[in-house]
């Protein structure tokens, strides 16, 4: 085996090892599970090992290469109209193409999957030309999410109270794996290409925007539809009865979820060659590496979207349902804070982000910093949803001032952290919420007796917002470290550009500021 593959593995094993035996001890000990459920549980989790290796190997080979060229390209030789519109095709396409948003689709047959789709795909194609014309005319990262975000808020007043929770969990589930390593490297191409002392902060927030677009773009469609709570739900869910059935539910779906992503991968390798035909930027060894990238992305995408959506979509129905119709449902606010501790790391585009966090901050924000933060974050959103599905409380009285306190603290963290922490709320609501903590979500929301439109969803929007705050709070604790040593040994410069020293500084004398 490839030994990269093989450390990818392993470290895909680490991931979801805690979160798998959570399910198991709680199946045993709260909510008893049929047989065939487990193994189908048990074989999911086996398939997201897999595919989340191979995917995350796939990623480093292809879709960053790919993402960070194109940036590159449009910014040397491409004028800004051209770099703009370009900059919106690729959002749409990329968006379209994204499984997690069909997922979404399917819950609201209220409105016709095709518009809502294509309605989100303009969003993002609008909010990541907007990025662009941010890095290029070097616009400030808080103030343009200042500006949107008054004015989603501003737009929500006029939209249905039942149609905002499905809105808000439109920005986040289209930032899933295929669209976050693209964007992410991408953002680094841009910014790259001006080399100055700002260029690093401002290589992360593509993500941040693209979420705001689809949650805007949506809204303003609910001017128009106005789906109503008992024609939504999950579909018919797969039982097991022998190790048969089993079998015969993965075989039946893995050619659903491989049409899925070949239509997804496809979209993009057209783009691709069209891209090259006309630049030529790519070598032929850098061409057959990205080509075997694009294969593990392929295997790696079908195999983790197979285990996922057969393997945990029934657990995760069956724990919400079961718990919050019994004498225990307060039970499901503690249990679901654990299970969002562990399940972040389950995300593979978590991975991703972690690691480009690390390299673009020359190691001073290793990925345990950001894994520690995006686990608590995480954790404080299913909290938080549990007790608004058992409540009936408005998603608007968290929301609102979960995103004016992370709006303020913009002005106050280094601006790396921003652009970090706004890219995080869209990076961890991936296939892990929309087929685990989703269904546990609806569940709940039913055997509590709960609105599956009002209460149930607005879960990712939650798993978006939460890391804002957790992120930009490390961010403040890592300006008051920089502070420290100033006033310690002020005569001392950081490395790195010392004109940047309140801004950036990633090294003192060598040492990682968060080892």
């Amino acid at each position: 085996m490839n030994k990269v593959l093989k450390e990818k593995i392993i470290e895909a094993f680490t991931s979801v090892l805690p979160i798998t035996l959570i399910v198991l001890a709680a199946s045993v000990i709260l909510v008893p599970m049929p047989s065939g459920t487990i193994l189908m549980f048990l074989t999911g989790a086996l398939l997201l090992i897999v595919g989340m290796g191979f995917f995350t190997l796939g990623a480093d080979m292809a879709m960053m290469p790919i993402g960070e060229g194109i940036g590159v390209q449009l910014t040397k030789k491409t004028n800004l109209v051209l770099a703009i519109f370009i900059s919106f095709l690729i959002g749409l396409i990329i968006t379209i193409a994204e499984p997690d948003l069909q997922v979404l689709a399917d819950q609201v047959p209220s409105i016709p999957d095709l518009i809502l789709i294509v309605t989100v795909g303009i969003g993002v194609g609008l909010f990541l030309a907007l990025s662009v014309v941010r890095i290029l005319f070097r616009i400030p990262l808080p103030l343009m999410l200042l500006v949107f975000y008054v004015i989603v808020f501003t737009v929500s007043v006029f939209t249905p109270d039942n149609f905002i929770p499905m809105a808000f969990d439109s920005g986040g589930v289209t930032t899933g794996p295929i669209t976050v390593p693209f964007m992410l490297s991408m953002g680094l191409g841009f910014a790259a290409i001006r080399g100055d002392k700002s260029s690093r902060e401002d290589s992360f927030g593509f993500v941040a925007l693209c979420s705001v677009g689809p949650i805007l773009a949506v809204l303003v469609l609910g001017a128009f539809y106005n789906p109503a709570g008992p024609d939504t739900g999950i579909s018919a869910l797969p039982g097991a009865d022998t190790s048969r059935d089993v079998v015969l539910n993965f075989m039946t779906r893995l050619p659903v979820y491989l049409k899925e992503v070949c239509f997804a991968l496809a979209a993009i390798i057209v783009f691709f060659l069209i891209f090259q035909l006309i630049f030529r930027r790519y070598q032929k060894h850098q061409l057959a590496r990205i080509a075997v990238g694009f294969f593990y992305t392929l295997v790696g995408l079908v195999v983790f979207l197979t285990g996922v959506n057969v393997g945990f979509i029934p657990v995760g129905h069956a724990f919400g349902s079961q718990l919050a119709a019994s004498s225990l449902k307060w039970i499901l606010v503690p249990l679901g804070i654990l299970i969002g501790y562990f399940i972040v790391a389950a995300e593979p585009a978590v991975h991703v982000l972690n690691k480009q966090v690390e390299d673009v901050s020359q190691g001073a924000i290793p990925q345990k910093v950001m894994n520690l933060g995006l686990s608590i974050g995480m954790a404080a959103a299913l909290g938080i949803t549990m007790v608004r599905i058992l409540t009936g409380l408005h998603i608007m009285w968290f929301l609102i001032p979960g995103y004016a306190f992370s709006l303020i603290l913009t002005f106050f963290v280094p601006r790396i952290f921003t652009g970090i922490a706004f890219d995080s709320g869209g990076v961890c609501s991936g296939p892990m919420t929309s087929t685990f903590l989703l269904p546990l979500a609806m569940g709940a929301c039913e055997g509590a007796g709960g609105n599956l439109m009002t209460d149930a969803f607005g879960i990712v929007a939650m798993v978006a917002m939460t890391p804002l705050i957790v992120i930009q709070l490390i961010g403040l604790l890592y300006r008051h470290k920089l502070r420290a040593f100033e006033l310690i040994e002020p005569e001392k410069k950081f490395a790195g550009d010392p004109g940047a020293i309140t801004e950036y500084p990633f090294e003192y004398e060598g040492a990682r500021i968060y080892e």
